[in-house]
């Protein structure tokens, strides 16, 4: 099994979401983030004083998925999530040696 998580533009999440349960991605999870890299953040004018915000906005989408569908999963994020600018985020993969579902005690793929 694989987990993916992904870093992705807030305004992406429902189009990513929409586009992993077409692929039969039954559950993830997501979270609000913040960080930054090589946007560095923005600068903006409020009640006339300049503020600097260096942590952007982001969301973190996670799954785990069987191997065979990893690199399906992934084209379909990068797919959605592609601007070409700055800031369009980060794609994470790793191994996971077992899942168990607290509920059933399943274990593996089926727990997925």
């Amino acid at each position: 099994m694989k987990k993916i998580e992904a870093i992705i533009r807030p305004e992406k999440l429902n189009d990513v979401k929409d586009a992993l349960s077409d692929l039969g991605i039954k559950g993830m999870t997501v979270s609000n983030v913040l960080g930054f890299g090589n946007q560095k953040g923005y600068t903006q004018i409020y009640r006339g004083q300049e503020i600097v915000t260096k942590l952007l906005p982001k969301i973190k989408l996670e799954v785990v998925i069987a191997n065979e569908k990893a690199d399906e999963v992934i084209a379909a994020i990068i797919t959605i999530s592609k601007t070409g600018k700055f800031g369009d985020g980060k794609i994470f993969m790793f191994d996971i040696m077992d899942t168990i579902r607290i509920r059933t005690s399943e274990r593996g793929d089926d727990a997925v």
